[in-house]
């Protein structure tokens, strides 16, 4: 069994925020895979610019705890107003299906916490 790396982990949440916006009506103008540079989206919905943070959280990390990422947030948040664009935090637990304290394997089930944007 091979573990997901933290780079893997990243693309599965980007993969499926990816598909949330995309069902959403979002129109891609830009999308970033790079571990720790933000935004992962840049998008357009209704003629808005949006950035769109997507963070992969392994558990027991909780991906409703916004705090531990405020910092980042605000920053995205103060560079995303230069260009009038809506800034939202998208995080995605991920989680061994068959064991919540083993780490999360290539082709081995998952399960994904993940409640969709919020807004920061």
């Amino acid at each position: 069994m091979k573990e997901l790396t933290e780079q893997e982990l990243h693309n599965l949440a980007m993969n499926i925020v990816g598909r949330q916006l995309e069902a959403d009506g979002f129109e891609f103008m830009a999308v970033n895979s790079e571990l720790k540079k933000n935004p992962q989206f840049v998008c357009l919905k209704n003629k808005k610019l949006h950035f769109v943070v997507v963070k992969s959280i392994s558990y027991p990390g909780d991906p409703k705890d916004i705090e531990f990422y405020r910092g980042d947030l605000n920053k995205m948040k103060e560079h995303a107003l230069k260009f009038e664009a809506d800034t939202f935090y998208a995080p995605v637990g991920l989680v061994n299906a068959a064991d919540y304290n083993l780490p999360v394997y290539l082709n081995e089930e998952y399960i994904v916490d993940y409640d969709g944007l919020i807004q920061i």
